[in-house]
């Protein structure tokens, strides 16, 4: 039997929009024995974009043509490149692939969701039977579809019953993401206006936080204002007020979308477009009676149960951050991991990472660009059925350490990262714990984080947070190649720092430890974008500059810089180091020791003159 597999892409999984369609998927794959790779981040969630260039790097990850097919939800996606990134890779692929909610590709089958007419009748029944001539509109992306249609039909709708909309002080650009709510609320707070009619919310994520907001200004619903939202989500159906929404087939979208992928792949014809249509629910946040009969029994269960998971969720974060904080090594690591999965009884789980994730932390290109995946990861936990085992190497473009033998798997591949610096990513397979907890995005950067802190202590000299020996010899050879290769001209210094057992045995070993500090601090600011250095040895320092000019500039700084220190130090010593340089145009008959070495005999010499 072929087992087919299919790629999926999102962002942001913590939303119910994305949950409820992804349920939908997961149902249908389970059903039809297909195996559905979902592809996710969590981006332009934290205001960093350093942050979101190495979350996003999981987009970069899939080569599509190895899959059957792919589902889009494009529209889950804010920043507009990302998305148009991904599709491009998925046109050029030339595999079956659903988007959710965009006409704009020929190349593609779409399912969508008729927002323009729902929008409509939501915002002509505020105005009909509520009386609202005031609007104020919480928008989302102003490139996502969806949220062009909503907010063209709450134009349209203002516009024919001859309502005008003030869109300079009564909108605001929001990202469907909760914390757009308070955001709106907060900056029609300082705007110092009459409060409107009614808020209009592009969904209910930015509704509900906005209707708290305005609560906890003391400010009535729907007494003194009316707000609507827009999905008709579990928070939304049970808040208070319960709010006026649009109820969407989210769950049989996400069905409907893998019925056509599937019978695509099969070669059976499919109409190119699905519309689905919504419908608008009138509640108490607008002034209607909640005419919905809601079963007490299930609320309670499904809200014991969320608790529930919460509590415990909380209790593996805190038990993670704490086992993480202590982790000297890659199996220290593994081991709080595991003990986490065992909590959320997680039993197939693989953490994967570029191959050289334990000796390649280049803080330089951390400030210019990330670094992607290499042809080769490692995964140095692997858990198949609760069974525990390492892959030593195995090819990025193969995704999982082993590939799956059965259909019906499910797997979340999300990313680990440093900010910008990419370390890898994991994948959690038949656990629902990455769309059902609000924890996992924080769990995630747990894990990144302490990845990152054990590559660190393999380079970086955990005194002076500059390069060890073995991190400046990794990242000063990458350079020195370079320089070879196009034949450009390196500066090799070497600096000691004079005077230091003298310090040590006058005023103690942690004066000694200052000085040696102060002057790696001195040199690190010096160097700036243009050259490394590092720490080789108890008082000696090696910087590699680019360029003729490196030198000069260098050395005036450090020097400025040494006697600013000592001017402000306030020591009963003064600082002072030995510098030894040189500047040539490397060629393959040199060896980078060679050269290091040769610094460093000049700066003996300087030593010895400056000692007469």
């Amino acid at each position: 039997m072929i087992i087919r597999n299919v790629a999926a892409v999102v962002s942001g999984m913590d939303e119910e929009y994305p949950y409820q369609i992804i349920l939908g998927i997961n149902n249908y794959a389970r059903e039809h024995n297909f195996n559905v790779s979902y592809f996710a981040a969590f981006g332009g969630i934290i205001d960093s974009k350093d942050f979101d260039v190495g979350e996003y790097s999981i987009y970069e990850l899939p080569d599509f043509s190895s899959f059957d097919g792919v589902l889009l939800l494009s529209n889950t996606f804010s920043d507009p490149d990302i998305r148009n990134a991904i599709i491009d890779k998925v046109k050029a692929s030339g595999i079956p692939a659903v988007i959710f909610e965009c006409k704009d590709h020929k190349e593609f089958y779409d399912i969508s969701i008729n927002n323009y007419s729902v929008m409509k009748k939501l915002v002509e029944h505020l105005i009909k039977v509520h009386g609202a001539r005031v609007f104020n509109y919480i928008s989302g992306p102003a490139a996502n579809p969806e949220a062009q249609d909503r907010y063209r039909a709450f134009r349209d709708a203002l516009a024919e019953n001859g309502i005008e909309f003030d869109e300079e002080n009564r909108f605001f650009q929001g990202y469907f993401r909760s914390y757009d709510g308070i955001r709106a609320i907060e900056e029609f707070g300082r705007s110092g206006m009459s409060l409107p009619d009614v808020f209009v919310c592009a969904n209910d994520s930015m509704a509900l936080t906005a209707m708290s907001k305005l609560q906890q200004a003391g400010i009535r619903i729907p007494e003194d204002v009316l707000i609507t939202g827009f999905d008709n989500t579990f928070n939304a159906q049970n808040s208070c007020p319960v709010l006026t929404s649009v109820k969407r087939p989210l769950y049989y979208s996400g069905e409907k979308a893998c019925s056509v992928l599937i019978n695509l792949i099969n070669g059976e014809v499919q109409p190119r477009s699905t519309e689905l249509e919504a419908e608008p629910i009138f509640s108490e946040s607008c002034g209607c009676v909640d005419n919905e009969v809601k079963n007490i029994r299930d609320f309670r269960r499904d809200t014991y149960q969320r608790i529930e998971r919460t509590y415990t969720n909380v209790h593996m974060l805190n038990r993670l951050i704490a086992g993480l904080s202590r982790a000297e090594s890659i199996d220290d690591c593994i081991g709080s991991i595991k003990r986490m999965l065992d909590i959320i009884g997680c039993t197939d789980f693989s953490l994967c990472l570029v191959s050289d994730w334990e000796t390649n932390y280049n803080v330089a290109s951390i400030n210019e660009e990330h670094d992607g995946y290499p042809e080769v990861m490692t995964a140095p936990l692997v858990l198949e059925n609760g069974v525990r085992y390492s892959v030593q190497s195995f090819p990025a473009r193969q995704l999982f350490p082993t590939l799956p033998m059965t259909g019906g798997n499910i797997s979340y591949i999300l990313p680990l990262h440093f900010n910008r610096r990419c370390l890898g990513y994991y994948i959690m397979t038949n656990s629902d714990f990455p769309i059902s907890s609000l924890l996992c995005h924080t769990m995630t950067m747990c894990i990144g984080n302490a990845v990152d802190n054990l590559s660190k202590l393999n380079v970086l000299d955990p005194l002076c947070r500059i390069y060890n020996r073995h991190g400046f010899n990794k990242n000063a050879d990458h350079v020195f190649r370079e320089c070879i290769s196009s034949e450009s001209p390196m500066t090799m210094c070497f600096i000691d720092l004079d005077g230091l057992k003298t310090i040590n045995d006058t005023y103690g070993h942690n004066e000694g430890d200052f000085a040696i500090k102060s002057v790696a601090d001195v040199i690190s600011s010096s160097c700036k974008s243009a050259g490394l250095c590092g720490r080789f040895g108890g008082d000696e320092f090696v910087v590699l500059g680019r360029g003729n000019g490196f030198i000069g500039s260098f050395l005036e700084k450090m020097n400025k810089s040494i006697e600013e220190l000592n001017e402000r130090s306030g020591k009963p010593y003064r600082i002072s180091a030995s510098v030894g340089h040189f500047t040539v145009i490397p060629t393959r008959k040199d060896k980078l020791f060679d050269l290091i070495q040769r610094a460093d005999d000049l700066m003996y010499e300087n030593k010895k003159k400056r000692a007469r």
